[in-house]
């Protein structure tokens, strides 16, 4: 499948629209919080696929549900965009038989998105959530609990342009990086 940027994108150098990716996955964990969602929607706003998917990035954020233990959102998010236009099809699995062709779709997805982890192992070192927030704030937060939520918000958690808002900036430049790189998006 490959689309095309939504009009109001059209026109812009490769670098701009980058750039611009940045600034939206910005915006939108500044002003929406949730590190998948907002990584989603940015690349909704640019791609304008079925806006289904930005519901189902809700909960994928903050190392799983808030809970700060597992994956970063932002790269749960971009890898969920990433398989929208890349992920194996329901009609290319089965219940019943083995099909390799079938198989290599899957593989094809997974070596896609595991472009997008590259870039986070290659700029941070890791994947995992707390480990990231370890590097940015001197320690990680339970975003469940009140006083947790309000010393990371202190922190500059949704404030401060070098903390949580730049890590889904960066998930959704990659990301749209990636989908151009692998021909899913035409300028």
């Amino acid at each position: 499948m490959k689309v095309k940027v939504r009009e109001k994108y059209q026109g812009l150098s490769r670098q701009a629209l980058l750039d611009k990716a940045h600034e939206l996955g910005t915006n939108y964990e500044k002003y929406s919080t949730g590190c998948s969602q907002s990584t989603v929607a940015a690349l909704h706003d640019i791609l304008g696929f079925d806006d289904s998917l930005v519901r189902a990035a809700s909960s994928c954020c903050a190392g799983q549900a808030a809970q700060v233990v597992g994956t970063c959102g932002g790269l749960i998010g971009g890898t969920l965009v990433l398989d929208y236009y890349f992920g194996r099809p329901v009609e290319k699995m089965s219940d019943k038989e083995l099909n390799q062709d079938d198989v290599d779709v899957l593989l094809n997805a997974m070596g896609i998105a595991k472009l997008l982890y590259d870039k986070y192992v290659e700029e941070y070192g890791t994947i995992i959530c707390p480990h990231i927030q370890t590097q940015l704030f001197g320690r990680h937060f339970y975003l469940w609990d009140e006083e947790e939520l309000a010393i990371f918000e202190e922190a500059g958690g949704h404030s401060d342009p070098g903390k949580c808002v730049n890590i889904v900036g960066n998930a959704v430049r990659w990301t749209l990086e990636i989908l151009i790189d692998q021909g899913a998006v035409e300028l």
